[in-house]
């Protein structure tokens, strides 16, 4: 069974860093590349980064690139998302899934979600 929990959000001004976790069990053992999505109040939920196993393919969306690095310790089972220069338009929930197959940038492609971690980002 994959289980998943986000931490590390919160509440942080305009050009500071937050860094998210995303401890998932079950996801190392089944070599499962995963991902970062977020979801704003009344919006979709958009793809943010994407790891595979190894770690040595990442994609991150264009609204973040330069600012988002994704990272995994899979002797630790986590996956990260270091978030630097944050902006007000970054405030959103933000969750983390395993990848089950599919285009790495689609919601549809993941799958037992976490409950996300809300960031807040003042101007």
């Amino acid at each position: 069974q994959v289980q998943l929990v986000e931490s590390g959000g919160g509440l942080v001004q305009a050009g500071g860093s937050l860094r998210l976790s995303c401890a998932c069990s079950g996801c190392t053992s089944r070599r499962y590349a995963m991902g970062w999505f977020r979801q704003a109040p009344g919006k979709e939920r958009e793809f943010v980064a994407f790891i595979n196993w190894s770690g040595g393919t990442t994609y991150t969306a264009d609204s973040v690139k330069g600012r988002f690095t994704i990272s995994r310790d899979n002797a630790k089972n986590t996956v990260y998302l270091q978030m630097n220069s944050l902006k007000p338009e970054d405030t959103a929930v933000y969750f983390c899934a395993p990848n089950l197959g599919g285009y790495y940038y689609s919601p549809s492609a993941y799958k037992y979600w976490g409950q996300g971690t809300q960031v807040t980002v003042s101007s």
